[in-house]
């Protein structure tokens, strides 16, 4: 690869995790204070999701039963709440992770790039952060976030 192919790689890489314009950040604090809000949303969106699980597992035994189609009319009202509640999320500017373990990302910048502060249920508040790419196994102390500065 010659330096200005490697150039060119590097400036794509660093674009894509630059800030974008018009996309919702958080601060530390901002996020913390969101999770008044949220926290409830991620709870009730964990109990939804295992709710629809087992009722998908359960449609899945009866195949031909009589109560199949109550069934798949809960499955479907258990996935409609499940959007709504996705759809809040997306609203306030989160990305959830994985539905089980109630597990947020926050979109934040830091060092002039895009990078995640990270919370899960059962943390009182955001403790963590972690690079785009990195995901959760990458996480490191929010208060690593104010060394850098």
């Amino acid at each position: 690869m010659c330096a200005e192919e490697i150039s060119a790689t590097k400036a794509s890489a660093t674009a894509t995790r630059s800030p974008k314009k018009g996309k919702k950040y958080f601060s530390v604090s901002e996020a913390n204070g969101a999770l008044i809000y949220i926290s409830p949303i991620v709870d009730e969106i964990a109990d939804c999701y295992k709710v629809a699980v087992d009722i998908r597992e359960h449609i899945e035994m009866t195949e031909g039963s009589r109560e199949q189609e109550q069934l798949q009319d809960d499955y479907d009202k258990s996935m409609d709440r499940l959007n709504d509640l996705l759809e809040e999320l997306h609203l306030v500017g989160v990305e959830l992770k994985d539905f089980e373990r109630g597990l947020l990302d926050f979109p934040a910048v830091h060092e002039d790039r895009e990078i995640y502060l990270c919370w899960h249920r059962g943390e009182n508040t955001v403790c963590a952060w972690h690079e785009i790419e990195a995901g959760y196994a990458g996480r490191q102390d929010v208060s690593l976030l104010e060394q850098g500065r």
